[in-house]
């Protein structure tokens, strides 16, 4: 027995357990022991049926993107501008908005062009410049609908199924029922956008948490910078050696207390010590881009040079899913535009437009598209008419729930595809609505899994991430 071995096992079994996670750089997991263990292969199912994609990358754009601004313009607002929606609109459905308290609520014309692209000839936004030019590659969901009104239930709603907190994650769920496929790395990450993006909503670590599943199916959020997860670098004088050593011995323990206990805990514990260990040599070849042609930058834009922008977290997400991580998320704020839209929803067009085109591009010509499943959009849209009841240039929309756009890229949806309708008005899907729950059912039927069979038990009852509702929108699909 060398000299660590022996130091190591003539401690207590706390101050054994102390000095492990000290010396392995606390082996991340003042992040990491709650958000992962298990780096094998199998999940719980691994699949329902034959799977068409093998990942997901969630562009989600929090505070709500206009789609009548962007994806669905709508010709009569210019003829009924400034007139009140509701003369016009049957109030016989629920009110749509978040803020009820004016007498008239005036329509607003969209100030933007729109113009028809591609071969499906879709209506696209001149503040999209760039995906206007690849509308071939993508489906676009007109139809979109969700029940909650506010951000915090809609976006939790968005994420897991449910407006209330406590339930997994959609990314926890496919760790849960698919596992990974790469050992190296997470099966579920995070990448936020920073910098002062104005009109910010609150990013809850529950949006990427696991809910009554076990922890180590949370997201594991990497930040921008040199240090993508927390203290996982140990003190330089330490050889990688030592460390390996030390923890042989730590597992051994923790291996002994299986044995007598049969925790599922320790199980894990044992798990997120060594995924802590692969992570100090598999997160810094992950975060350096100096492989990156310039070619790459031409494609993504000058600002994916820029670690915590949205640019560089797409470039970022490419490289994950080069490395089969399993769900990688992307969120983007300050889309929230109930005043002033015109001054902020054209820098938020600019940061996201060229990067999320980049993306699709990128990973058709890798030959990753087919297999990779693409979304972006938000937790709802917004409403056609103004904000404070008034007619001006620094309008703002309210919150929207009845309808709003989703664009989905690979995985086996249809390219060009152009999917429901709503009205005049866009106050309503008028023709094939797609709920929360019918996406969320049609994401995890591409991945090889039945949303009504991937289920868990908790406190007596069975649940899944769609709840008792969904179904497979078999007309996205090629």
């Amino acid at each position: 027995m060398d000299e660590i071995q022996t130091t190591l096992h003539n401690m207590d079994r706390r101050r054994m357990l102390k000095l492990g996670t000290a010396g392995l750089g606390g082996m991340a997991l003042a992040g990491m022991q709650a958000a992962h263990g298990n780096f094998s292969t199998q999940g719980q199912l691994q699949s329902h049926h034959r799977p068409r994609a093998k990942r997901v990358i969630y562009l989600f754009q929090s505070g709500g993107p206009s789609q009548v601004d962007l994806f669905d313009p709508k010709p009569a607002l210019k003829k009924y501008h400034g007139q009140d929606i509701f003369e016009l609109v049957k109030k016989s459905g629920r009110l749509t908005g978040f803020n009820d308290k004016h007498k008239i609520h005036p329509i607003i014309d969209s100030k933007y062009k729109f113009s028809q692209h591609g071969n499906n000839g879709a209506w696209m936004s001149e503040l999209l410049p760039h995906l206007s030019k690849i509308t071939d590659e993508f489906c676009t969901i007109r139809s979109t609908s969700t029940t909650p009104v506010n951000h915090d239930p809609a976006m939790t709603f968005m994420q897991t199924g449910h407006n209330l907190p406590g339930r997994p994650s959609i990314g926890s769920w496919l760790s849960y029922g698919l596992g990974t496929m790469n050992k190296n790395l997470p099966e579920f990450v995070v990448l936020v956008s920073r910098g002062d993006l104005g009109n910010m909503q609150p990013l809850n670590n529950r949006l990427w948490g696991t809910g009554f599943l076990s922890g180590k199916h949370a997201g594991v959020r990497f930040r921008s910078g040199n240090e993508p997860v927390l203290y996982l670098n140990d003190p330089a004088e330490k050889p990688i050696a030592d460390r390996r050593r030390i923890l042989d011995v730590i597992n051994q323990i923790n291996e002994e207390e299986l044995t007598r206990s049969a925790d599922p805990a320790v199980a894990t514990r044992i798990a997120q010590y060594e995924m802590a260990f692969r992570l100090q040599s598999s997160v810094p070849e992950l975060s350096d881009l100096s492989d990156e042609p310039e070619s790459t930058y031409k494609l993504y834009g000058e600002d994916a040079r820029k670690p915590g922008t949205f640019a560089f977290n797409c470039l970022m997400a490419r490289r994950l899913a080069e490395r089969d991580v399993r769900f990688i998320q992307l969120f983007h704020s300050g889309w929230d535009h109930h005043f002033n839209l015109p001054n902020h929803l054209p820098k938020r067009c600019k940061e996201t437009d060229q990067a999320s085109a980049a993306l699709i591009l990128d990973l058709k010509q890798r030959g990753l598209l087919d297999d990779t499943i693409v979304i972006w959009g938000g937790e709802f849209g917004r409403t056609t008419f103004s904000q404070d009841g008034k007619v001006k240039k620094s309008y703002g929309r309210d919150h929207h729930a009845n309808c709003f756009t989703t664009l989905v890229a690979g995985g086996g949806f249809k390219p060009g595809l152009i999917h429901g309708e709503t009205d005049d008005f866009c106050y309503s899907a008028v023709k094939d609505e797609v709920t929360v729950h019918d996406l969320h059912a049609t994401l995890m039927h591409q991945l090889g899994i039945d949303h009504e069979r991937l289920t868990f038990r908790h406190q007596g009852r069975y649940y899944r991430l769609t709840d008792v509702h969904g179904h497979v929108v078999n007309d996205l699909l090629v």
